[in-house]
């Protein structure tokens, strides 16, 4: 089994991501569930954490994050990391 940040996220830590990801815009609770209905047997810990490091946005950053409006290079390179630019993609996919 792989370890570090390539392993799969376990239940309980998927658990938490979940409840971290809870957010006061129905939008983006849409857009998070359907990534998690998605992906969330596949999810890694590098994922999960940049997934988590995305929620520390507001949800008006996020919202307009995911629908394009900004850029994450606009957040700086904090958020402007690779991981967090394939989450990114991976939210934006339709199912």
């Amino acid at each position: 089994m792989p370890t570090g940040l390539g392993e799969l996220i376990d239940e309980r830590g998927l658990s938490k991501l979940r409840w971290r990801c809870r957010r006061g815009l129905l939008e983006n609770d849409l857009f998070i569930e359907r990534f998690f209905n998605r992906f969330e047997t596949t999810l890694t810990q590098r994922q999960g954490k940049a997934l988590a490091d995305l929620m520390e946005l507001s949800d008006n950053d996020l919202l307009d994050l995911h629908l394009g409006r900004q850029s994450l290079a606009q957040f700086g390179s904090e958020l402007d990391r690779g991981e967090i630019r394939e989450v990114l993609s991976m939210l934006r996919e339709n199912p």
